[in-house]
């Protein structure tokens, strides 16, 4: 079934959805610029299905929610309501490549087993100091702010590790009481700081040359690669939707650059 969202930033369309308030703080700090929807084939736009689990049917929802800017090439946000299977924010902030700026990437994933947090400033090359020092100093204040307030997630793999910045917030908590209270009351200031800062370096950057351009764009595939290649989310989202809308979601919409 297709609902009737007919470009990406009209209102997401689902209720009760978990993460909702993190897009609307999204939303919100967008407003210092001017927003663009951003071309979403309308099959991505807003999905809804039943899908049946031990004869019980089960509503899934999928909205995609994308803008650019003046400096942002794409700012798209996942939106997956599969009720007690999952509830999923994917945010990923992509920077025009003329501007020497990080990545802005949000993973909030709500499965039977818990919840996983990911909040990053993510750097397109992280071994070049032009590209990281600045935004670092102001970044990891803000992490060492917030971290000691959540359960530390675990080691990354190594191959992942380069598309991190030493601000990365990385969580896992048990589905109780405790852990909604986490992410209110925790989760919401620690993502407006994060956000906050992002909007406040985006202001102030300025274009850079053609050389600084191409190693941008460079670092920005390599990402992109990786995020595609790596999905976590393409096993449950081929479930509910089938192989073939997955892979078009994830190399079409999610990581396209």
């Amino acid at each position: 079934m297709i609902n009737s969202r007919k470009t990406s930033i009209d209102p997401i369309n689902i209720d009760n959805w978990r993460w909702k308030p993190f897009l609307e703080i999204t939303v919100k700090a967008l407003s210092k610029f001017k927003v663009e929807s951003f071309p979403i084939p309308p099959e991505f736009l807003d999905r809804k299905i039943i899908y049946e689990l031990n004869s019980k049917k089960i509503e899934i929802k999928a909205n995609t929610w994308a803008c650019s800017t003046s400096k942002f090439y794409q700012v798209r946000c996942a939106c997956i309501d599969a009720g007690p299977l999952a509830s999923v924010m994917n945010l990923v902030i992509t920077p025009l490549p003329c501007f020497d700026l990080p990545f802005f990437g949000a993973d909030f994933v709500t499965l039977p087993s818990g919840h996983l947090l990911a909040l990053d400033l993510q750097p397109a090359i992280k071994d070049d100091k032009l590209h990281t020092k600045d935004v670092w100093e102001k970044l990891i204040p803000i992490h060492q702010k917030w971290k000691a307030l959540f359960p530390y997630g675990g080691k990354i793999p190594n191959e992942a590790e380069k598309f991190f910045s030493p601000g990365f917030l990385w969580s896992r908590l048990p589905l109780n009481n405790n852990s909604d209270d986490i992410i209110d009351k925790i989760l919401i200031p620690a993502f407006e700081d994060y956000i906050n800062l992002y909007i406040e370096i985006v202001i102030q950057s300025e274009k850079v040359n053609q050389y600084r351009q191409d190693l941008i764009l460079d670092g920005q595939r390599s990402y992109m690669q990786y995020r595609a290649k790596k999905d976590p989310a393409r096993g449950m989202l081929s479930r509910f939707f089938g192989k073939e809308w997955t892979e078009s979601y994830i190399h079409e919409v999610l990581f396209k650059l």
